[in-house]
């Protein structure tokens, strides 16, 4: 069993159960965990098994309480639920944490629908997860393929209803695929949708339209989907047509970035932590990118190596400055980077960032050296 929580700050990673208070009664477990002084004020907790291979398939929950023991202040809350949620189903719970004088979020139930060509059909022989973000944090990784509903099949195409119970998210503005497979195989997938299933709208929108080549012997493919559109409801059915018109030009204002990524030719230059990046044109900044499908190696950002990543988001004008940095985790994850070089494709530009330097777990900003048009590059 693990725990991840999140505060006003950010989230903690996956806390493993493993520090058990001795002075424990019947049926009752109670663990001291070490949070981050940097989360600010808790709002949720997710809670749920780390993988079903383990030898207890199944985990009965009570009751939880959660204890400051700076401040002594205190939340309980009645679960009485069973993990998995269903055979193969959702591993996961959250709740949202209410401190003294403070209000809570809401558990609401999401409806995503997955509009594809040949998922279903190969679904016994594929793992796929999303994992949704919104203003209020994100769901995790969930599974898409649990126990299906909604399901409809047509000559080309077909869509399935997946059920997400999660903390409010707020105002939702990108997805996190993640797909792999036990063969080879292709999947097509066109867009998904996520809305609230109490609501009729808002619902939104992320288009895909992308066939995937799975290998059995390569690792997870992943994918982040910034939002493409929100359909509002009554107020705004006139603009539906609109934005279904704007599709092609919500296409046209996206845009691909390729980015290598030089690590250092020393000793311990290396890293095997997750690394991440953020871009910054003079027109907006991008999401947040995890940098994890090298193009040339399966375990990238080693010493003396160049990775190539491909990204895909909103234009950003002219690039300025880039953010890039890395969790921690691994063996070795201190990592020596030399420079990052960024083509942009649609403005005919490489854009040079020099770094020549240990990155540790924080952030770091660098600054555009210079910049050439493609055509100059060597």
């Amino acid at each position: 069993m693990v725990m991840v929580f999140y505060g006003s700050k950010g989230k903690s990673n996956p806390v493993s159960m493993e520090n058990r208070v001795d002075h424990q009664t019947k049926n009752q477990i109670t663990y001291d965990v070490h949070l981050p002084s940097d989360l600010g004020m808790l709002y949720k907790v997710r809670l749920g098994l780390q993988s079903l291979e383990n030898s207890i398939s199944q985990l009965s929950l009570h009751h939880f309480k959660i204890q400051n023991t700076s401040t002594l202040d205190t939340f309980s809350l009645t679960i009485n639920k069973t993990l998995p949620l269903s055979l193969n189903g959702d591993r996961w719970i959250e709740f949202p944490i209410q401190w003294p004088l403070k209000e809570a979020l809401s558990v609401v139930t999401y409806h995503l629908t997955v509009f594809s060509r040949n998922i279903l059909s190969e679904r016994n022989l594929v793992h796929m997860t999303a994992c949704i973000y919104g203003t209020h944090g994100d769901t995790g990784d969930r599974s898409l393929l649990q126990p299906l509903q909604n399901v409809q099949h047509g000559e080309e195409n077909e869509s399935f209803l997946v059920i997400v119970d999660a903390v409010e998210l707020g105002e939702l503005d990108k997805i996190v695929l993640l797909i792999s497979s036990k063969t080879d195989c292709k999947l097509n997938i066109k867009k998904l949708q996520v809305k609230e299933a109490a609501k009729e709208h808002p619902i939104y929108v992320f288009e895909m339209n992308e066939e995937f080549s799975l290998d059995a012997n390569k690792p997870e493919i992943q994918r982040d989907i910034p939002r493409s559109f929100v359909i509002r409801g009554d107020k705004q059915k006139n603009d539906i047509d609109n934005n279904l018109n704007k599709e092609g030009s919500q296409a046209r204002n996206v845009t691909e970035y390729t980015i290598k990524v030089y690590t250092g030719d020393k000793r311990g230059a290396g890293t095997d932590a997750n690394v991440h990046i953020i871009l910054f044109g003079n027109e907006d900044k991008s999401e947040v990118f995890q940098l994890s499908q090298s193009l040339e190696h399966q375990n990238p950002f080693e010493r003396g190596k160049v990775d190539t990543f491909k990204i895909k988001t909103k234009k950003l004008g002219s690039l300025y400055s880039i953010e890039i940095g890395h969790d921690g985790k691994g063996f070795a994850s201190g990592w020596f980077l030399e420079k990052v070089e960024i083509t942009d494709a649609s403005r005919n530009s490489v854009y040079c960032f020099y770094c020549n330097r240990s990155v540790d777990q924080s952030i770091i900003t660098l600054c555009t050296v210079f910049s050439f048009p493609q055509e100059l590059v060597v």
